[in-house]
């Protein structure tokens, strides 16, 4: 059995399409959104409500606690024993979400590489990640090897650490090694197409609904928890904005200019990012009954 992957950019409506194509085939969704992960980021990561969920199954959504870091290998430990009981079951995993790099932890196998391991500068890379951050981490792949950073999330941590021990050990980056990604399963993948404007259009308005809807209520109410300003799930695009406006004291409007620029910077991000995913079929932007149907018949045709 294929897996059935709905992605894209933010704002495109995957959601309503992968809850549709699970409903006609018989599916659940497993969510692939890196902040969706956490505990009470739910306006501001768009998860979808008991209502919209229409009796669908989800995975992968609520299950970190916002306190702590979650990495891309923490999601792959948790989603694959997802899809491989969805597949024993003979339900179709459906994959939705516009992280790639979560996408792409169930869907390849990815190599470490043939360079031998020291533990010593792995325990050195490790502890400039904890004390200095992912984001530093991240960075010093970036000079070292470039393409390897292009691939990797900072929050992939073991193999950012991996390409940099990869590199320091040989002299030769992790690219240049013939590691490319194995395929696990057999998918296909699903995208809207939307003209670039007016999915700005729909991007700056889901901002206007998420605030009208209580974001900085929602981001006040972690900060109340204890949940620090810093915290890898305070990153999300929406609530790092509004901690730094409320410690600011930045009105409404300069904020909401400030989430809606940065969510369209994401979004074209993501799409360079999907457009180099294999079995990605784009579809023009229709209702998402018309859209359901199109994609369920493509996938059932192949």
């Amino acid at each position: 059995m294929k897996l059935l992957v709905i992605c894209g950019a933010t704002a495109s409506g995957k959601t309503a399409l992968a809850v549709e194509c699970a409903r006609r085939l018989g599916g659940e969704v497993i969510s692939a959104d890196a902040f969706a992960v956490y505990r009470g980021l739910d306006i501001g990561t768009a998860k979808p409500t008991e209502e919209e969920q229409r009796g669908v199954p989800h995975h992968m959504i609520s299950v970190a606690d916002p306190a702590l870091p979650f990495s891309v290998s923490d999601y792959e430990r948790m989603a694959l024993p997802v899809v491989e009981d969805l597949l024993a079951r003979g339900k179709v995993p459906v994959i939705c979400g516009g992280t790639g790099f979560y996408m792409n932890a169930i869907l390849y196998r990815s190599s470490f590489g043939s360079a031998p391991a020291d533990g010593k500068i792995r325990e050195k890379y490790e502890a400039i990640g904890r004390e200095q951050g992912r984001e530093t981490l991240h960075a010093l792949l970036r000079e070292a090897d470039p393409a390897s950073a292009e691939k990797l999330h900072p929050n992939d941590f073991k193999r950012v650490i991996r390409a940099l021990e990869i590199y320091e050990l040989t002299g030769k980056r992790k690219s240049e090694q013939n590691d490319s990604p194995l395929p696990r399963f057999p998918f296909r993948a699903y995208a809207f197409d939307y003209p670039r404007e007016e999915l700005y259009r729909r991007i700056e308005k889901r901002v206007d609904l998420m605030l009208e809807a209580g974001l900085t209520e929602e981001v006040k109410g972690l900060l109340a928890q204890g949940i620090s300003p810093t915290a890898q799930s305070m990153q999300a695009i929406g609530y790092k904005e509004v901690v730094e406006a409320l410690k600011n004291g930045d009105n409404l409007s300069t904020m909401s200019d400030i989430i809606k620029k940065n969510t369209r910077n994401y979004a074209k991000r993501q799409l360079t990012f999907f457009k180099r995913t294999e079995n990605l079929k784009w579809i023009a932007p229709k209702s998402t009954e018309e859209a359901a149907r199109e994609v369920c018949e493509d996938y059932e045709r192949e």
